[in-house]
């Protein structure tokens, strides 16, 4: 049997636990502009109908009285690291999603740990005693069942699907429910009928390759119960990246200059923080007409220091030819490789790499600053040594 662990409104609940002041409110985890996005809502919010990823000014109209609270990621991680410390004592196959959520495969552990239920009922009782969260649980025999149970019966609940009345859960799921299963497949679902995940059965898989592609067969799969994807222990982290969204459509090359320094000091963090370094740089633009674009640059050098990833976010920048005013700008790293893996030294001495490495051993020990003291943040002041950054338009 696998579950699957998901947090009760993580973010805001750590907030609502580490601030008494805001217990048995309505909060919502988001910038403070009117054009940020919610990142998570307590349950005294959602019950007004504020969801994850919907415009704050839209979540504030249906809910006048929210506390706006700015998220704190690096709080959350570390709560979350605790938590997976607590999974990972239940059992050594123990897969993470995200920052709080986790399938873990309880299989052989009966005999020293109890059922399924009571391992999912200890977990529970583990989180809340040490970190006054709670959590809602899934219980079945494949990892997809897992993952829609531990949502049908939120928050704080636990929800067993056994292998004897797993038929009974996919003749009436929803197929709207599936991992997988969109806005745009949902069209087409009900373009032929189908309403629940036991309806595909009655397809023949002519049809669902023509209409779904390879979808079509996972999905004919999943109508008859089998899921082949196992708890992966092994969770390799491809890619960093931070973006903001602005309070106004730019096309400010200054302005934009200075968000980009920011995120890369951010993703350069992050890196460290991973033991890796990015072989790749991405830039990401949305328009004020939700156009979006995504540069990439592969670098002749690792990176892990805000410098170099800076400079490369910033001639991707340059490069671009503009459609229209900027309403979020972004930078990530990808081509991940290990900090201790041994790169090819190039045959002549490079003053940019060797300023770069200067830059990284610098940037380690603000990191360590910043550990210690963490009331701390530190950062770069200015891009005014990069001169003017010129911004191309297109009519």
């Amino acid at each position: 049997m696998i579950l699957h662990i998901d947090m009760d409104a993580f973010f805001a609940a750590v907030e609502q636990r580490d601030n008494p002041e805001l217990r048995g409110k309505p909060v919502i985890i988001s910038g403070r502009s009117m054009r940020s996005v919610v990142s998570t809502a307590s349950y005294e919010a959602r019950v007004f109908g504020v969801k994850s990823a919907m415009p704050l000014a839209t979540a504030l109209k249906l809910c006048p009285d929210a506390v706006v609270v700015r998220g704190r990621m690096d709080r959350y991680r570390d709560v979350s690291g605790r938590v997976f410390r607590i999974l990972r004592n239940m059992s050594p196959l123990v897969e993470p999603v995200s920052i709080d959520e986790a399938y873990v495969d309880v299989s052989g552990c009966e005999r020293l740990l109890g059922s399924p239920f009571h391992i999912a009922g200890t977990i529970k009782h583990e989180i809340l005693n040490q970190e006054n969260l709670t959590c809602s649980i899934g219980i079945a025999p494949v990892k997809f069942a897992a993952k829609i149970a531990s949502d049908m019966n939120k928050p704080d609940g636990i929800t067993v699907i056994t292998q004897e009345n797993m038929p009974a859960f996919i003749e009436t799921l929803p197929i709207g429910k599936v991992p997988g299963v969109g806005a745009a497949a949902l069209k087409t679902m009900a373009s032929l009928g189908i309403k629940t995940l036991g309806q595909i059965r009655a397809l023949d898989d002519g049809i669902l390759k023509s209409k779904f592609g390879v979808f079509g067969a996972r999905l004919k799969h999943l109508s008859l119960g089998h899921d082949a994807a196992k708890v992966v222990t092994e969770y390799e982290r491809r890619s960093y990246s931070t973006e903001t969204t602005l309070d106004e459509d730019t096309l400010d090359s200054e302005f934009l200059a200075r968000i980009l320094l920011e995120q890369a000091g951010e993703v350069a963090r992050q890196l460290r923080k991973g033991g890796v370094k990015a072989r790749i740089v991405t830039l990401k633009i949305t328009y004020a007409d939700f156009r979006q674009i995504t540069r990439r640059r592969t670098l002749d050098y690792p990176a892990q220091n805000s410098e170099q990833i800076f400079e490369e976010a910033l001639r991707l920048f340059k490069e671009e030819t503009f459609y229209g005013k900027i309403r979020l700008i972004g930078v990530g790293a990808a081509g991940l490789l290990d900090e201790s893996r041994p790169v090819q030294a190039s045959l002549f001495t490079d003053t940019a790499v060797v300023r770069h490495e200067k830059w990284e051993k610098a940037e380690r020990t603000l990191d360590s600053i910043m550990n210690k003291f963490e009331s701390i943040r530190i950062s770069r002041a200015t891009t005014a040594e990069l001169g003017e950054t010129p911004v191309k338009g297109k009519s």
